[in-house]
């Protein structure tokens, strides 16, 4: 016969008493409330596990209830059934079909069991692992890194962010307002260059001091080489630094500036080609363009589109390659169905991949089409094929896209939601004694006296 004896003072929690005799190994269990829903287990079979909440005694004494002889937990009750089977397996941890990740985490941290577990469980469910930043030795350049390198560090950090973000765009209007006629034709800043081996005079605009767009370009470069140098000098690793491609993003947005203003300096001297430096020029403002990326670097958005860019790309080149093959095959296959017809358009394969590239992708310009009836049935396979062709990598990528996106808001959603703690058992107050009846009892005594 089993019945409860004493706390004990060991572990401050009840033992059962096994046939006239202590038995904690075998003889001694708990019960476990998880939100109505009892469990009843061996204590040897918590103590696997000292280090975590149900393992340890004076942790789990705290949700000791004495008048129900049970621990109770306000938890998910679905959970608890993989939790309990990690003690009696001796560390397997599954996580319930039933149970979404998020709320299988939180409970596995609410029962402690261990950055071990926590970091098998995840492995196990594919999270990919994150290595910790490191930061700079010295407490300066640590500040100054925070400031420059994390925005949400401090309200500093988001102005410096804000003023970034600002710069960046105010760069991108400039770039795409100076091409503009009217602007243009009324600068005085033109410069004919004459190439006299390509044959006509080519209008090339040449930045100069009192010119206001080159001096706004001035101010954001200024901005963008201070905020890249103060990076540079506060970062903890200097190959790691030159190994991001955030980095080099930032380096490519102040570089056109630099050689534009060199060739313009050579041209003045009369060093170099006119027509090279003319090449040079063109290249070098079409590579400003590439500033828009720095926008990543702020945007938790973009930085969601990257990575999953980066994990697809087994899909994507797969995409592309499926795409080349039916390029090749349906623009050869129109070229002979239109070769009868006079007014093709199709004078040659190569001349039709343009053609089956917008089919393919269901674009379909009109600049070209098929007139016959072998034309318009090669036509209508290829715009099948096209659209199977790109949906089937879609929901990989898709599925990718989505994986990243919660991973990156899980901690904002873990933020907005707290759980309810359970509370530790506290006795009711004793009830208040009842003091009319022992006032009342002499009167109640001589009147049965009268009475009778």
């Amino acid at each position: 016969m089993e019945k409860l004896l004493p706390l004990s003072a060991e572990d401050n929690e009840p033992i059962v008493h096994c046939g006239g005799h202590r038995h904690k190994d075998c003889c001694e269990r708990v019960v476990i409330n998880v939100s109505g829903l009892r469990f009843e287990t061996q204590v040897k079979t918590l103590r696997q596990f000292p280090d975590t909440l149900l393992g340890d005694p004076r942790r789990r004494l705290r949700y000791y209830d004495p008048l129900r002889n049970e621990y109770f937990f306000d938890r998910n009750r679905p959970s608890f059934d993989s939790i309990l089977y990690y003690y009696q397996s001796g560390g397997r941890l599954r996580r319930p079909t039933n149970v979404p990740i998020d709320v299988f985490l939180e409970e596995l941290k609410f029962y402690q069991l261990g950055e071990e577990a926590l970091t098998k469980f995840r492995d196990d469910e594919g999270f990919i692992k994150e290595n910790e930043e490191p930061m700079p030795d010295k407490e300066f350049l640590k500040q100054v890194w925070l400031l420059f390198e994390h925005p949400e560090s401090s309200q500093a950090a988001r102005i410096i962010a804000i003023i970034s973000v600002m710069v960046i765009l105010i760069s991108i209007v400039i770039f795409c307002i100076e091409t503009l006629p009217e602007f243009r034709d009324d600068r005085d800043i033109s410069l004919l260059i004459a190439d006299f081996s390509s044959g006509p005079c080519v209008p090339h605009i040449v930045p100069k001091s009192e010119d206001p767009f080159f001096i706004v370009e001035t101010i954001c470069i200024c901005w963008f080489s201070f905020e890249l140098l103060v990076r540079f000098m506060a970062c903890p690793s200097k190959p790691a630094f030159f190994k991001n491609i955030m980095n080099m993003i930032d380096f490519v947005a102040i570089i056109p500036y630099f050689v534009a203003l060199g060739t313009e300096f050579a041209r003045q001297r009369g060093v170099g080609q006119p027509a090279m430096s003319l090449a040079i020029l063109r290249v070098i403002r079409l590579v400003r363009v590439f500033r828009i990326f720095k926008l990543s670097r702020h945007s938790k958005g973009l930085q969601i589109l990257g990575q999953t860019l980066k994990a697809s790309m087994r899909e994507l080149g797969l995409l592309i390659f499926f795409l080349f093959i039916g390029v090749i095959l349906f623009s050869s296959a129109v070229y002979f169905a239109e070769a009868d017809h006079d007014d093709t358009n199709f004078t040659s394969i190569p001349s039709a991949f343009w053609w089956a590239v917008v089919t393919m992708t269901t674009v379909g310009y009109g600049d070209m089409y098929p007139e016959t009836v072998g034309g318009k049935i090669v036509g209508s396979l290829c715009a099948i094929a096209g659209v199977l062709t790109i949906s089937l990598p879609v929901p990989v990528i898709v599925s990718n896209f989505s994986y990243f996106y919660h991973r990156e808001t899980e901690g904002e959603e873990q933020g907005q939601y707290i759980h309810i703690t359970t509370c530790p058992y506290i006795p009711p107050p004793s009830p208040a004694p009842d003091l009319l009846p022992a006032l009342f009892a002499p009167f109640s005594a001589w009147l049965l006296i009268t009475l009778l």
